[in-house]
């Protein structure tokens, strides 16, 4: 598996920059995810939205991987790893993420949303696939602290008491699980094409939701659901779902899992930007400067090599 430490040799400049690129666009998409999702929650409940996405986004990530002509049947050791990655990262993702936010404050899924990066820094220190960089420390400590200001400057809350400190651990948990997918799934991508990884986690967690949510789904009147539940589902499946984990997981095999999961905290710089233009939410000074220390962060991390050397 490629070092993350060596970030010159991960690839040239212009393939490096194009997936920059692309995780901001990855950014883009997830920031505008949680209006057009609540559209589509007024007309469905969680598990059974969450399944309609991922069963879109799989029949659209299926259809892109016949096209591409990139299949190859991968071994059982790879099946094995395939699921191990699906079980214990993006289906636990999945699972406790839509469970947490029902539990806790919008404050603290932000807060504890903005955690990937330390815990894909700790995987991937404890696994032997990274050092600490100094660099990298101080850029995931600047988005951190912007997202607190982002966080602070909408108003929402920050609470672990009653019912919240168990939402939270769950949006910890949750995080957990997508460092794991994060850091585990760039391991296949020596063998098999972006779009086959992406597919084939995407159509087993599909599976493993299904069943996990079949009781709830039997009740729910598909052919009644309005247009815009519908197109709630598709963008949330098609480019939320979807596209977005094909370019985050290329963007990971590009530049390595801790710089890219560095775009993650990006996130709440494009929702509140959204809910400024489409909700007509304010975007006042404690976020603008919350949204400078996020881009700060990347930026550091981006060119780590000139901030500081490696700790061993």
């Amino acid at each position: 598996m490629p070092n993350d430490s060596e970030p010159v040799a991960l690839s040239d400049r212009k393939n490096t920059l194009l997936a920059e690129c692309m995780l901001l666009l990855v950014a883009l998409l997830w920031g505008m995810n949680p209006p057009i999702i609540k559209l589509g929650l007024q007309h469905l409940s969680p598990w059974p939205y969450n399944v309609a996405r991922m069963a879109v986004g799989s029949l659209f990530a299926v259809l892109v991987l016949m096209l591409s002509g990139s299949y190859r049947r991968p071994s059982r050791a790879d099946l094995w790893r395939l699921l191990r990655i699906s079980i214990f990262g993006f289906f636990l993702f999945q699972m406790l993420y839509t469970e947490g936010i029902h539990r806790t404050t919008s404050g603290n899924v932000a807060f504890m949303g903005c955690l990937l990066p330390v815990y894909v820094l700790l995987l991937n220190r404890f696994y032997g696939f990274d050092t600490i960089n100094r660099a990298v420390l101080i850029g995931i400590a600047c988005s951190l602290a912007g997202v607190v200001l982002i966080v602070l400057g909408t108003g929402q809350e920050l609470s672990l008491a009653g019912e919240h400190l168990a939402g939270a651990l769950m949006i910890l948990g949750a995080q957990a699980g997508y460092a794991y997918y994060t850091v585990f799934s760039r391991e296949l991508l020596g063998r098999y094409s972006t779009y086959q990884v992406t597919t084939s986690l995407m159509v087993i967690t599909t599976i493993l939701m299904t069943a996990v949510s079949l009781p709830e789904m039997k009740g729910v009147a598909w052919s009644e659901l309005p247009l815009p539940a519908w197109g709630s589902i598709v963008y949330a499946g098609v480019l939320g779902m979807c596209l977005a984990n094909f370019l985050w997981i290329w963007g990971a095999g590009v530049i390595g899992s801790a710089r890219t999961s560095v775009f993650n905290n990006v996130t709440p710089v494009f929702a509140v930007i959204t809910a400024y233009f489409m909700l007509g939410e304010t975007f006042g000074l404690l976020q603008t400067i919350g949204a400078v220390c996020v881009l700060g962060g990347v930026y550091i991390t981006r060119h780590r090599e000139r901030f500081g050397a490696r700790r061993k």
